[in-house]
């Protein structure tokens, strides 16, 4: 799979994105590095996948709910609260992305190290019923 220029910068920016947000929670919710994740995370959105398609994947009928959420967790951070924001907006983002962790986990699975550590029987039984993965019979 090739990706054009303009989809590997928004695979960085969304990266970054994820990584600033993450500082930001373990800084024990920073509002700036939270903003400053929401802003590339955001930002890098319509560049992997395309304006259009980013704007009709947020606009949505089933999926209203969790961008409104996911908005206003942003403004809320932004607005200088941002544990609230970020309990919102991880609300919202389960809501408009929780149909993609089935296919992320067995990406996940595939990768040596990982892979091997969520193959366990326990830890698959974990993730399984967290990503909503029917259970295969063996």
């Amino acid at each position: 799979m090739w990706l054009t220029d303009a989809q590997k910068i928004g695979v960085g920016l969304t990266s970054f994105g994820a990584f600033f947000m993450m500082l930001g929670v373990i800084m024990l919710f920073d509002g700036a590095l939270l903003a400053l994740g929401n802003i590339l995370f955001v930002a890098g959105l319509p560049l992997i996948i395309g304006p259009r398609k980013t704007f009709y994947f947020f606009a949505r009928r089933n999926k209203l709910r969790g961008t409104f959420c996911f908005v206003t967790g942003i403004v809320l951070v932004f607005v200088k609260y941002p544990f609230i924001g970020m309990i919102v907006e991880t609300f919202g983002f389960l809501n408009l992305f929780g149909d993609f962790f089935p296919v992320v986990v067995s990406f996940l699975r595939q990768v040596p190290v990982i892979g091997t550590f969520l193959s366990l029987p326990v830890v698959r039984q974990v993730t399984d019923r967290i990503a909503g993965v029917r259970q295969s019979p063996v």
